[in-house]
């Protein structure tokens, strides 16, 4: 097996696990140092770091939007490096769906997860949703 091909399923499980909410596999796909940078502007921005701080990232994302799911559209790799496209999709505020479309860039290291950088296309969609789930409250 390549190293594209090993990151690749490593990548594919991570995303399993962590969808499933199973946090301590997802503690044997990341390495120590793992972290995850929201980037600023976004209503979860930060640097979270480790299992717990993916955890609360995840917990904080599904918290400030109606996630109602992740559509997975493709993945590849190159190197160190696997990029996953993606939506998140979300209610809007009249109750359609609302797709938050990014790239998320996972790097690894000795096969397991050490970082991901998630690239939105559009940064007021993310807000959009926060406001819609906010409405309804």
């Amino acid at each position: 097996m390549t190293l594209e091909q090993s990151n690749l399923a490593a990548a594919t499980k991570l995303y399993e696990v962590c969808g499933a909410g199973d946090w301590d596999t997802v503690a044997t796909l990341v390495t120590e140092d793992f972290f995850v940078t929201e980037a600023p502007g976004l209503p979860f921005e930060g640097v979270f770091r480790g299992v717990d701080g993916f955890r609360a990232l995840y917990a904080k994302v599904t918290g400030v939007m109606d996630v109602t799911g992740f559509d997975m559209q493709q993945m590849t790799a190159g190197g160190d490096w696997v990029v996953v496209l993606l939506d998140i999709v979300t209610r809007d505020a009249d109750g359609s769906d609302l797709r938050i479309p990014l790239a998320e860039a996972l790097q690894f290291r000795d096969g397991l997860c050490c970082q991901i950088k998630p690239y939105y296309f559009d940064q007021a969609l993310p807000a959009r949703a926060v406001a819609a789930k906010a409405a309804k409250v």
